[in-house]
């Protein structure tokens, strides 16, 4: 390598003078514009940024060993960007190859790699290592920069083929990788050795959380895992965790940072102040856990089963036990990579993890092999990674390959949430623990699978298990179909009342009521449409559905097609102008002696279930409770009302946002009904009857139109206008209230007030106050009264 043939020359395939046309940075293109896929040479490029003022030549080697290294991990060019700069870096080299060879100090490439690895350690590394003194930051750069040049120095050793290397040099080499696993990379807390002496380890709350993690008292340890390490004490919890299930260390890295932060924070702010401040109290463990297993908690009495949260009757090996089950939660969610989208698939995977924590604890013994438990997928390196994550990402990737980057129907694939929707069932324990490969849930991979052995075929699906979204215009109708009716049956009350011409004083009375009540009909009919609607939409996915699902969607329309025929018979029956024979038809219904008019009777039966929604609706509070209630009798009174979910249960507002949001909408809709009704509706009544009475019309059109005695075409013509804004001018209405209450708001709540940098300054002092008030979570219930100002502790 001392010469241009040993360098990058000696290649047999030079790069095109095409793909050297993007011009990059010369200044930062040696370890800024590195392709992803290529990170792993970023810190070899810094190496021989730092050192070519220095040393040239070493540079020069430093950017070889790049270059081949990069060679090695995509020798086609495949990954984005990494042909421009293989080309780009090559022309570097034979760009600094004759200058740096000029000015090289020894005779040899391997000799002045060696006397600069020596000088560098013995001058820069040794006078940087001033134990607790020393600056951590630059003495792990340091390490890691004398590491790479070690790197280099043997790859021009092995070109050059060199076979010895001084003694001094490997005895360097030593030291500096015990060193460099040493001052390990971190992200707030130097948990190693070299870090003791860090101010934030010197926090109580810190030491305290560190010396819990650090009581391995009574749990057995695999012989061959990390004996060094086990003499001198320093493994942890997290690290037998670890050794039993097979997570990644750096995982385990990150979440001892992690739960050891959130002991200490908890543990900080304790009141009263434990005694000592130095030991974890069990009310801080107590807090965490509750927090990080709320959702398992809930997860699992939605599904009547008994959390594996089970705990020792030993006092002192209590809080042991909760360290370890949350260290094994926050090694799965580290872990778990884009499954963390799917939390009860996590809650799934913890169920079972923690079943097997607790036999492992308890000593239990396998029926099948009579000997003690062992974990289902072993505590081989990166097990669970392997075993448990990895096919169910394979699920996810060939889900995602079925939507054809979106555009694909979304009935056809699953996204993360119908994916998690398959635990908010207890089928899902149907997988059980090892999962099993011809569970529902693999169905799509394993389908695939058996494709490969045989003739090729669409792989099946996990299928969508609640809610299946089918496009089309339908839509606007089934998703806001309340809004619809509610505007529908409106709009025919009040063309009702301007085309009978009924004053307000006389709406109540008995002809014009009996009238107006005809709306019920129509909201009969507007429901039947919907039950059809509901089960047209989410036919894609009938073969997810169960047969509770299927029966309720039938009954349903059954339901709203007979009162779709009840109420206009009723209805009919009792009108007066009713023809004699339809009469005649129906004269088996005055048998029925001592009971309101039928047809009042049905209203009220159909009303019924209305007002019991509507009386919930005002109390927010008994909604909640009903929805978050397990109870079967509950639950089968939901069951009509809608499927059983486990998101969004008792997510409500309270009862005073309520109240708001009641009036608020009251004014919007009686500003809109009364400017439709005046402005819009019953001007048009007049020329409409006008227009009507018109009888002798000869239309030249006379397909569209045969024998027409009325003109009907300038009566649509003057009313399909209106109607269209009636039903879109809400948003106009909107817009003006939500400016009204929005502007008293911003009035209250005092926006705008600081309008120079001047007054900006004057609130620096009460700036920490305001947000330890609003952004810092304080288990304090503190009172919130009404005020025009704001003032907050200094």
């Amino acid at each position: 390598m001392a010469n241009l043939e040993s360098g990058p020359q000696g290649l047999t395939r030079r790069p095109s003078r095409s793909a050297a046309t993007t011009t990059f940075s010369t200044e930062v293109f040696d370890n800024e514009v590195v392709p992803s896929s290529l990170a792993t040479i970023v810190p070899i490029l810094r190496v021989a940024k730092e050192i070519e003022h220095e040393r040239p030549r070493v540079a020069y080697h430093c950017r070889f060993y790049a270059f081949e290294k990069a060679h090695r991990l995509d020798p086609n060019c495949s990954g984005r960007g990494v042909r421009q700069f293989k080309t780009w870096l090559l022309q570097r080299l034979e760009r600094d190859n004759a200058s740096s060879l000029a000015s090289r100090v020894k005779k040899t490439d391997a000799r002045e790699i060696e006397s600069f690895y020596q000088q560098y350690y013995e001058h820069y590394v040794r006078a940087l290592d001033q134990g607790e003194q020393a600056d951590r930051g630059q003495l792990a750069k340091a390490y890691q920069t004398a590491g790479v040049l070690f790197e280099v120095l043997c790859a021009v050793n092995k070109s050059e083929k060199v076979e010895e290397v001084a003694p001094e040099i490997i005895a360097a080499a030593r030291d500096v990788q015990e060193k460099t696993e040493i001052y390990a990379p971190y992200n707030i807390l130097p948990l190693d050795s070299a870090g003791a002496s860090q101010s934030v380890m010197q926090l109580d709350e810190v030491k305290a959380a560190v010396s819990a993690l650090s009581n391995t008292r009574g749990l057995n340890w695999p012989g061959a895992f990390e004996q060094h390490r086990q003499r001198a004490g320093d493994l942890d919890l997290l690290d037998w965790l670890r050794a039993m299930f097979g997570f990644q260390r750096d995982n385990v890295r990150n979440q001892r940072e992690h739960l050891i932060l959130l002991l200490a924070n908890a543990h900080i702010r304790l009141h009263p102040k434990p005694e000592p401040l130095s030991k974890l109290d069990d009310r801080a463990v107590d807090r965490v856990m509750n927090k990080l297993f709320k959702n398992y908690k809930t997860w699992c009495k939605f599904l009547g089963r008994k959390h594996s949260l089970r705990l020792p009757q030993g006092q002192q090996e209590i809080q042991q036990r909760k360290l370890l089950y949350m260290g094994l939660n926050l090694l799965i969610w580290g872990e778990a990579a884009n499954v963390r989208f799917m939390p009860e698939c996590l809650c799934y995977i913890f169920h079972n993890m923690a079943y097997e924590l607790h036999g492992l604890l308890a000593g239990n013994v396998s029926i099948v092999t009579g000997e003690n438990i062992k974990p289902s997928y072993g505590g081989d390196d990166e097990a669970f990674l392997r075993k448990v994550i990895t096919p169910l990402y394979g699920v996810i990737e060939k889900e995602a390959k079925k939507s054809r980057n979106g555009k694909a129907p979304l009935s056809v694939w699953c996204n993360y949430d119908d994916l998690n929707e398959y635990f908010w069932s207890s089928d899902c324990f149907s997988l059980g623990w090892p999962m099993r490969d011809d569970g529902d849930f693999f169905k799509a991979t394993r389908d695939l699978a058996k494709g490969r052995k045989g003739p090729q075929r669409d792989s099946g699906s996990t299928g969508k298990s609640y809610f299946v979204e089918t496009r089309t215009f339908w839509h606007i109708f089934r998703s806001f179909d309340r809004l619809w009716t509610f505007y529908i049956l409106m709009l025919q009350v009040m063309v009702i009342i301007a085309w009978k011409g009924i004053s307000p004083e006389d709406v109540f009375k008995k002809d014009a009521l009996y009238d107006i009540s005809s709306i019920f009909i129509t909201a009969a009919f507007l429901r039947f449409l919907q039950s059809i609607l509901d089960l047209v939409l989410n036919f894609p996915g009938y073969h997810r559905w169960k047969f509770t699902d299927i029966l309720r969607n039938l009954l349903k329309i059954i339901v709203s097609l007979a009162w779709l025929v009840i109420l206009p018979f009723f209805y009919v029956h009792s009108f007066k102008g009713a023809p004699d024979q339809l009469k005649h038809m129906l004269s088996f219904l005055k048998q029925v002696n001592g009971v309101p008019p039928l047809y009042i009777v049905a209203v009220g039966v159909y009303l019924l279930p209305n007002l019991l929604s509507a009386g919930i609706f005002i109390f927010p509070m008994f909604r909640r409770w009903i929805e978050n209630s397990d109870w079967h009798i509950v639950r089968f009174l939901l069951w009509w009302s809608q499927p059983r979910i486990y998101i969004g249960r008792g997510m409500h507002e309270s009862q005073f946002a309520l109240i708001k949001y009641t009036i608020f909408w009251v004014l919007l809709l009686g500003s809109k009904f009364a400017f439709s009704y005046f402005i819009q509706i019953k001007p048009l009544v007049k020329p409409t009857k006008d227009i009507m009475s018109i009888h002798r019309i000869a239309y030249e059109w006379h397909e569209f139109f045969p024998e027409a005695r009325n003109n009907y075409g300038a009566v649509i013509a003057l009313w399909v206008p209106i109607i269209l804004v009636y039903f879109m001018d809400t948003q106009i209405w909107y817009a003006i209230y939500s400016t009204i209450y929005g502007g008293f708001v911003g009035a209250f709540d005092r926006l705008g007030e600081i309008r120079t940098l001047g007054m900006l300054r004057s609130r620096f002092q009460s700036l920490p106050g305001a947000f330890n008030t609003y952004l810092v979570p304080s288990d304090k219930s503190r009172k919130r009264g009404f005020s025009f100002s704001k003032r907050f502790a200094e």
